[in-house]
């Protein structure tokens, strides 16, 4: 997968959400200063070669830049800014995050396997994650439905939303 940074002083405010388009292109603030990062999965015959990790930069530009201008006017003049490539994390038991200590490893977390929700789900895992790390427990959000368990039981987290 592909993922962009671009800069636009006049694009959405700080009260735009994380926002994924119906054409599948997405796209979230970054910080204060008008930069925003996004990107777009390409359909599934048209997935990039997994050896290589180079950008495709045409992608952006032919794919990915129309969508976010159809949606959000201001992105006509976005400025790329950089770009990276990397793998799409998946967790083929229930695509749903593994989080938590590992059931036989002593001192390990994980927070992994979210399944392209991983953007989303970043502040609340790493929160989740810290709070286990320093307290020893969940505070903010139990999240103990994610962890190993439901893995060494075989039982899947089914996703009631989708």
């Amino acid at each position: 997968r592909y993922v962009f940074t671009w800069h636009c002083p006049n694009g959405p405010g700080l009260s735009c959400p994380f926002l994924v388009d119906t054409s599948g292109a997405y796209f979230r603030r970054d910080g204060f200063a008008g930069n925003y990062l996004g990107g777009m999965s390409p359909p599934e015959e048209e997935e990039p070669d997994p050896s290589d990790l180079s950008v495709d930069h045409d992608y952006f530009q032919e794919q990915i830049w129309p969508q976010l201008a159809r949606r959000v006017p201001a992105f006509e003049s976005l400025r790329v800014g950089g770009s990276w490539a990397g793998y799409y994390d998946y967790n083929t038991f229930d695509q749903n995050g593994v989080l938590g200590p590992h059931p036989r490893l002593e001192n390990m977390f994980l927070a992994a396997g979210f399944s392209g929700h991983g953007l989303q789900h970043a502040p609340a895992a790493g929160r989740a994650v810290a709070e286990l790390l320093v307290k020893g427990r969940y505070e903010t959000l139990d999240l103990r439905r994610l962890g190993w368990d439901r893995l060494v039981d075989g039982e899947p987290l089914k996703e009631q939303g989708v």
